[in-house]
């Protein structure tokens, strides 16, 4: 089977996206707004961003897993 560490490579730039994301909902929620009631629109954009970001890094790596492109490497057991 093809071994392809770029695949890795995309996976975790995917999930510092999705951390990216994360953080930047974290600020728009600990920002201060005219009204303290009033949701904030871009917090709502942040959240479903990363939503998305790890939906699609999840779909990745099962495609990359039937694809072959990378392989668990499992734990392993001591006897």
């Amino acid at each position: 089977m093809k071994y392809s560490p770029r695949m890795k490579v995309v996976i975790v730039l995917m999930l510092v996206a999705v951390l990216v994301a994360l953080a930047g909902a974290g600020i728009f929620m600990l920002r201060k707004g005219s009204d303290p009631g009033s949701r904030n629109p871009a917090m709502a954009r942040a959240l479903a961003v990363r939503v998305g970001l790890s939906v699609t890094v999840f779909l990745l790596v099962l495609l990359a897993w039937s694809m072959g492109w990378i392989q668990p490497s499992g734990i392993p057991i001591s006897a």
